[in-house]
């Protein structure tokens, strides 16, 4: 069975509401898929202050 077909059978015992949910998540994958976004790479800048420290290069140094 495609997975198309899995989630046809999945959704089609849901009550209309939860239906519309499922929709709507589905949009809201498709709009979102801009890869650009990307919450690690925007947060090293912010941790990098506490990050780049001679403390912490030696609580690494034996790893």
């Amino acid at each position: 069975m495609s997975t198309r077909e899995l989630i046809e059978k999945e959704i089609s015992d849901l009550p209309e509401p939860l239906q519309r949910e499922v929709f709507n998540f589905a949009r809201f994958l498709r709009t979102n898929r801009d890869d650009s976004f990307n919450g690690l790479l925007l947060s090293e800048t912010a941790l990098a202050k506490d990050w780049n420290t001679p403390e912490e290069d030696a609580a690494w140094a034996s790893l």
